[in-house]
């Protein structure tokens, strides 16, 4: 017996968990990589039907955008909805789905700190908002070839988007207690402020009541400033959009942090 705890190897931690971290993480991406066909490729398919439903059904009918084809300014947005989507999806259903089979412990017990947690599940998340995206754009591209005229914006506020989804989507999995609750933000917050965002058209073809209100809906800057990254045009100010929407993150992951530091609703 004094051989074998003289031959155990006590593992030191340290200021961060790497190892818990990244196993956390690689289960919040394997839990939905294992059914990619409903997780990634659903998304994708359905993106691509919005995509031949515009181009074949309205895309002759509807005029060119700011100087831009219909179908060019409609891609990213559809892009932008798919990342949108499946980013607030893996947390909200990874929490809720635990807190209905009672397994919390499993990432409750483990020596992870708020932080690890936060990074862990907001960090599948956005793995799987960008992969999304970029397989809904691969798949765009064979049907209409289109360019990017700012990489920069494109990965400063795909980035952002999948992050601040993530992020919503954590505090939604652990505030509710049922797939209902998922069900009704996602109905009465997030599709009104997707659909009000210019997802599928300009704002400047809104009354002037519903522009002012598109200024402070945080899913309009993420469009227009993704939008902004492939065609060059923008409806809103492309600088203001990135101070807005880093502000919003900064907010929401102080508020994720405290939530799970605290154990609200999770250890009770």
């Amino acid at each position: 017996m004094s051989s074998e705890l003289h031959n155990f190897k006590v593992r030191h931690i340290g200021m961060i968990n790497w190892l818990g971290l990244w196993t956390l993480f690689t289960k919040e991406v394997m839990r939905f990589v294992k059914v990619g066909f409903q997780t990634l490729l659903a998304p994708v398919i359905s993106s691509l039907m919005f995509l031949v439903i515009f181009k074949y059904a309205f895309g002759d009918a509807r005029p060119a955008i700011h100087g831009v084809e219909y179908v060019q300014f409609l891609i990213p947005g559809l892009m932008m909805m798919g990342m949108l989507n499946q980013s607030f999806a893996n947390t909200a259903s990874s929490l809720i789905i635990s807190k209905v089979q009672g397994n919390s412990v499993d990432f409750l017990m483990p020596p992870l700190s708020a932080l690890e947690l936060c990074l862990a599940f907001i960090g599948g998340a956005a793995t799987r908002g960008l992969m999304v995206g970029t397989g809904t754009g691969l798949a765009m591209m064979l049907m209409v070839p289109f360019d990017v005229a700012h990489i920069w914006a494109v990965i400063v506020f795909g980035l952002n988007a999948v992050l601040m989804m993530g992020m919503i989507g954590l505090i939604a999995g652990i505030t509710g207690n049922r797939f209902d609750h998922l069900a009704a933000i996602q109905n009465f917050f997030l599709l009104p402020l997707t659909m009000l965002s210019g997802t599928f058209y300009s704002i400047t073809v809104l009354p002037d009541s519903f522009q002012a209100l598109s200024m402070i809906n945080p899913f309009f800057y993420l469009i227009d400033g993704f939008r902004y990254g492939f065609t060059g045009i923008s409806d809103g100010n492309v600088g203001t959009g990135v101070l807005f929407v880093c502000i919003i993150n900064i907010i929401l992951a102080s508020t994720c942090y405290l939530i799970l530091r605290s154990g609200w609703r999770l250890k009770t």
